[in-house]
């Protein structure tokens, strides 16, 4: 009784991580679209549907009925994965690529407080790394601090003013976190006029979500 008890706690623990990272995968997998900014635009929730949603049949997660872990088991899982980090960390707390490394964890696990901290704390030591700052924007936005993250994304395009990711969720931002339509189409616009690069799908899609502003503007 005792091994079967065993076997099903660590099927269990298994059926989590795996989770965690599916979901991590997912989160990236979204976001290199056009680099970060469409894992930005996702509300925490959206991503947890995604990754229940491509779970693949007789997984883990198909015989659990889809469900995702907890808050505190994500929580208690990125604080292992993020162990080895933070141990080197202690010897080079400065160290802006570990901290970024660590954010990362924090993130891909919706701990956004956690997350946000470390990105800061890589953007103390590399205050011009752009794709830092977007990441402590989208952060700070899941946290509920919509005015902090505009600010992060401002001072991302002081440094790159063509930054697809800081203009794209600049507009998520403005539209969902300000309702502000007129703000957020205005951002989308200027990603397209400096991003001529971008290719058509990724034009599409930004053509589509100015469109459904304007629509819901209209009704």
């Amino acid at each position: 009784m005792a091994d079967e008890s065993t076997t099903q706690a660590g099927a269990g623990s298994a059926w989590q991580v795996k989770q965690v990272y599916a979901m991590a995968a997912v989160c990236l997998v979204v976001g290199l679209a056009l680099g970060y900014l469409f894992r930005g635009s996702q509300s925490p929730a959206a991503t947890q549907s995604v990754a229940s949603a491509n779970a693949q049949p007789g997984s883990p997660a198909g015989a659990m009925g889809g469900q995702m872990p907890s808050l505190d088991q994500m929580k208690s899982m990125a604080d292992k994965k993020a162990a080895p980090l933070l141990e080197k960390l202690k010897s080079d707390p400065t160290n802006s690529e570990l901290l970024n490394q660590i954010g990362n964890i924090y993130e891909a696990t919706h701990q956004f407080k956690d997350a946000a901290g470390y990105y800061d704390k890589a953007l103390q030591s590399d205050p011009k790394n752009v794709a830092v700052r977007t990441q402590l924007a989208s952060s700070l936005y899941y946290n509920g601090d919509v005015d902090g993250a505009i600010s992060q994304l401002q001072k991302a395009l002081q440094y790159d003013p063509k930054d697809a990711n800081s203009l794209f969720n600049m507009g998520m931002i403005k539209w969902q976190g300000k309702q502000d339509a007129k703000g957020a189409i205005a951002a989308w616009q200027e990603l397209l006029k400096t991003n001529p690069q971008l290719k058509p799908d990724q034009k599409a899609t930004v053509q589509k979500l100015m469109a459904d502003v304007q629509m819901q503007g209209k009704s």
